[in-house]
């Protein structure tokens, strides 16, 4: 795995990631159709804090596949089935996003998370494996090194770091799935 040339003028995305992308809008719809439910009910306050809450795991996985995707641009098969385990991590966040607006649950977003970022390392790994300049080298490892203390910041022990909003913060009706 090879950086991109950094006097590249323009690179398209390609199919692949344009998938990933569109992945990412899944999971941004759910947290969105939640955040509109949670408004329409006039709890403000806790529809707000689950919409941010979401959305930052959701754009932070995005942005630092981007970022990496942009520098490294490899088309192999083993960067291919590497992003579509991202993918997966993806989905798996969407599916999660309804309890974690509903319940308060992130256990299934924070799965989804923790697949999408330990594929992103694993990337991570394979392009300081194969660098040859020291500088670019330590780079690929510093971004390892913060894709798993960003990691271990959104998570505590399994348990989401954001799982102070207690369900007792959680409307009823959102917290019971009694959307109309």
């Amino acid at each position: 795995m090879t950086a991109r040339s950094r006097h590249e003028d323009h690179r398209a995305s390609t199919p692949l990631e344009l998938f990933f992308d569109l992945c990412f809008v899944v999971a941004v719809a759910q947290a969105g159709a939640r955040l509109v439910h949670a408004l329409a009910e006039g709890h403000v306050g806790a529809g707000l804090a689950g919409y941010a809450a979401v959305f930052f795991a959701i754009w932070w996985a995005w942005m630092n596949f981007s970022w990496f995707a942009s520098a490294y641009d490899t088309d192999d098969a083993l960067y291919r089935v590497v992003t579509l385990i991202q993918i997966t991590g993806v989905l798996i966040l969407a599916a999660g996003v309804p309890r974690a607006f509903d319940d308060g649950d992130f256990t299934i977003g924070v799965i989804g998370y923790i697949v999408m970022r330990l594929a992103l390392t694993s990337q991570w790994l394979r392009a300081a494996y194969s660098c040859r300049d020291p500088a670019e080298r330590r780079v690929c490892r510093v971004e390892r090194s913060g894709a798993l203390l960003g990691q271990r910041a959104h998570t505590d022990g399994g348990r989401p770091a954001h799982s102070h909003l207690q369900e007792h913060d959680q409307p009823s009706r959102i917290r019971h799935g009694a959307h109309s």
